[in-house]
């Protein structure tokens, strides 16, 4: 039966075709479906295993306690004072002395105000702490993701050209046994089919290896077929320029770990001395045996004195930290507004890239079957059926390479504008 070259290149142009398809389709039905997208429900896995994610609830505890402490009346617990004195040990006779107390520290002047304050710019650091690492894990997880992306669409790539090599060495060997082509044509064509066969090797071998390393996100939990994987995030607009927003997450961890530490400075600048102390205690005393107990209270404040250069080198040590991350969260804003200029510039190259590989695709594949034709009429010699060949299945991995790539840059764009899968 002859060779149908129609058939053969149909064959693997539906292949490409299914798997730039499938990316649109299963994109728009991402959006439009009220579940999660197949990447974010990975992310959503990933982010239950971090370790990060299972110490957010007590550091909000922790933090909030923190909150609450600067509502207490005193800065420290109260002190419980019981006192005894005798001049007798051992005897009940003699003078006797008993005393019972209580110590109140007091807040200086501003403190509890500035604790108060820094106990809220904990309680933001936390919260902005938990965020900007879920972005950095969101970074990891798509890279992971896309990668695997490439791998599979390669295999599947490598598939289709290994049956197109194994019809058209068939073909080949059908036109040699009956005179019409050299034995160095169809051992040609054998090479071809041997280096196809290799190729799904490589193939396969990069998608297991891109699968395993994507597993370690879920879990233990099933991944999709790669073909129902194909899932391109919402894109954002690329017709005007992105700027950088005030809630990014890695810019408002930067922005509060910051104001956590001039609060923190805040509060050392009036903790120069230790926190005074107010004293009540009750006093049951006698002068001899047989005499009756006098009753007295007293009432005391105890007056820290100042810490001098100790207190001015809290000070400074604050001060000068709040200074380097202030410093710090300028050079990140200025990096992360970079970071999106580039990433925007790269979505909007690959989308291009994507359109004009797609009708690079679209000519070689024209192509292919006018040479195709003239050869199974004998008006086109092998050399150029397979130079033809071979660019049409280059110009089919280039055009789904390029689609790819295109979804992939929308997540870098995303991910440097703070935005988690979607």
């Amino acid at each position: 039966m002859p060779f149908d070259w129609k058939t053969s290149r149909t064959r693997l142009r539906a292949l490409t075709c299914s798997l730039s398809c499938a990316l649109a389709a299963a994109s728009a039905a991402a959006q439009a479906a009220p579940g999660p997208s197949p990447l974010q429900a990975l992310f959503e896995q990933a982010w239950a295993r971090q370790p990060e994610a299972q110490a957010l609830p007590l550091l909000r505890r922790a933090a909030q306690a923190g909150r609450d402490s600067a509502d207490a009346w005193t800065p420290e617990p109260a002190a419980l004072e019981l006192q005894t004195k005798t001049d007798r040990i051992g005897s009940r006779q003699g003078a006797r002395e008993h005393t019972v107390g209580v110590a109140l520290p007091l807040w200086l002047p501003g403190e509890r105000a500035r604790k108060a304050a820094l106990g809220d710019a904990e309680l933001q650091a936390v919260r902005s702490r938990g965020q900007a690492t879920q972005l950095a894990l969101a970074a990891r997880v798509r890279e992971s993701w896309w990668g695997w992306q490439r791998a599979c669409s390669d295999r599947a790539l490598a598939q289709g050209q290994l049956e197109n090599a194994r019809a058209l060495a068939a073909d080949v060997a059908r036109r040699f046994a009956a005179g019409d082509m050299a034995r160095s044509d169809h051992f040609q064509a054998q090479a071809i089919e041997a280096q196809a066969q290799g190729a799904v090797a490589q193939a396969q071998g990069a998608c297991d290896a891109a699968r395993a390393a994507l597993a370690a996100w879920s879990d233990g939990q099933p991944l999709p077929p790669a073909s129902e994987a194909l899932v391109a995030e919402p894109t954002p607009a690329l017709g005007e320029p992105l700027v950088l927003t005030q809630d990014h997450p890695a810019l408002a961890d930067g922005e509060r770990q910051a104001a956590l530490a001039r609060r923190q400075a805040e509060l050392v600048a009036v903790q120069t001395r230790a926190n005074p102390e107010l004293t009540l205690a009750a006093t049951s005393d006698r002068g001899l045996a047989g005499d009756g107990y006098q009753q007295s209270i007293t009432l005391g404040v105890r007056l820290p004195l100042g810490a001098g250069v100790r207190a001015v080198a809290r000070e400074s040590a604050a001060l000068a930290q709040a200074l380097e991350l202030e410093t710090r969260v300028e050079r990140e804003r200025q990096r992360l507004a970079a970071d999106i200029r580039a990433a925007q510039a790269q979505a909007s190259a690959a989308a291009a890239q994507q359109q004009a590989m797609a009708r690079n695709a679209e000519l070689a594949d024209a192509t292919r079957g006018f040479v195709a034709k003239a050869f199974a009429l004998g008006e086109a010699d092998w050399p150029t059926r397979l130079r033809v060949e071979q660019d049409a299945v280059l110009a089919e991995r280039q055009a789904l390479r390029a689609r790819i790539d295109a979804a992939a840059s929308v997540s870098t764009l995303r991910q440097a504008l703070g935005l988690l899968p979607q």
